[in-house]
């Protein structure tokens, strides 16, 4: 049986402090199905996770945000954590680099805090998502439709609560990004023609 993500590139974004499940477990879960993961960060070197209520394991960066660019990855995945979101955010580059995926119409998954990039970039305004609770009034505030189930799916767009969640959440994460990296190449294939046809 073939993999749904077999030729799928997919940046994961992460600083210092993302919950590490939330890394983890999707990235295998992505593996599995055939995708290639790039771990991209403000920070060069090795990036730390956090566990539970403790750091937890290192983990090489394989590229730096500097060096990122949309273009060269299908779909993004956003993990949590208390931390990594809230140092993601000051970085201009990332919420540039986040805002970038949604101008391509590509998809795009965060967990639990994840979606507090998605106010900076943005891009909150009229998407139904879901999050860890005590950052759904900013969601709101930014002009979102927030709703509180395990999983959240809006227009590429899959959003979680939390760790608890994350099994049906990869579930959909890998849906969308299958289905949404053909959607993306499908209409790139119909540009490419009109610019050749013109």
């Amino acid at each position: 049986m073939a993999k749904q993500l077999s030729g799928v590139k997919v940046a994961i974004v992460v600083a210092d402090g993302f919950e590490q499940v939330e890394m983890t477990e999707p990235n295998n879960a992505l593996r599995a199905q055939g995708a290639e993961t790039v771990i991209v960060s403000p920070k060069e070197g090795m990036v730390k996770g956090w566990n539970h209520t403790q750091w937890g394991d290192t983990f090489n960066v394989d590229v730096p945000i500097e060096e990122a660019h949309a273009e060269d990855y299908d779909a993004l995945l956003l993990p949590g954590g208390v931390m990594n979101p809230d140092r993601l955010r000051l970085e201009k580059k990332v919420v540039s680099f986040v805002r970038s995926f949604f101008d391509a119409g590509k998809p795009v998954a965060a967990i639990c805090h994840g979606p507090w990039l998605l106010i900076d970039a943005g891009v909150a305004p009229g998407r139904r998502v879901t999050s860890w609770p005590s950052i759904r009034i900013d969601l709101r505030n930014a002009g979102a439709d927030v709703v509180d189930e395990e999983v959240v799916v809006d227009r590429g767009l899959v959003t979680n609560r939390m760790p608890d969640d994350i099994p049906a959440f990869n579930r959909r994460m890998i849906e969308e990004f299958a289905e949404g990296t053909r959607r993306s190449r499908a209409s790139g294939v119909e540009l490419s023609q009109s610019n050749v046809s013109s």
